[in-house]
């Protein structure tokens, strides 16, 4: 694999695979163009990270995540004490579990409905069958 091929396909790649063309690399062309594509993959992942929060960002999150539990709460069509939020940089992350399928998208569009969010990210679990006991 050339370098311009490797670096058209990149974002595919694992880091395990381009460990693999470098020791190819290595033994075809030399330590160079190892080199080269280390630099260039060290390069790809320290720029892919986010800077760390604020403590400004940290408290907007925090409390977008408690104005969010407020409007799920507060929600008589859904019942949300299983349902966990987290808030990262506006981007709100729902988790746990809902009883039923319409329970996903009423969570969904109550947290989006909350000023501050700027997405919704839903990866709750559906579980059948459990509502019985709840008062729902």
């Amino acid at each position: 694999m050339s370098s311009s091929e490797l670096l058209k396909s990149f974002p595919s790649i694992t880091l395990w695979r381009i460990l693999e063309v470098m020791r190819a690399m290595t033994h075809a062309n030399g330590a160079s163009a190892a080199a080269v594509v280390f630099v260039a993959a060290y390069g790809v992942v320290a720029c892919s990270t986010l800077p760390r929060r604020t403590a400004a960002e940290w408290a907007a999150d925090a409390e977008t995540a408690d104005r969010v539990q407020a409007t799920l709460m507060a929600d008589p069509n859904i019942y949300a004490r299983h349902i966990d939020i987290t808030v990262d940089r506006g981007v709100v992350h729902l988790g746990g579990f809902v009883w039923e399928t319409d329970d996903f998208q009423t969570a969904r569009r109550d947290a989006a409905s909350v000023a501050g969010v700027t997405a919704v990210v839903t990866d709750m679990e559906l579980k059948r069958g459990g509502l019985s006991g709840t008062g729902r």
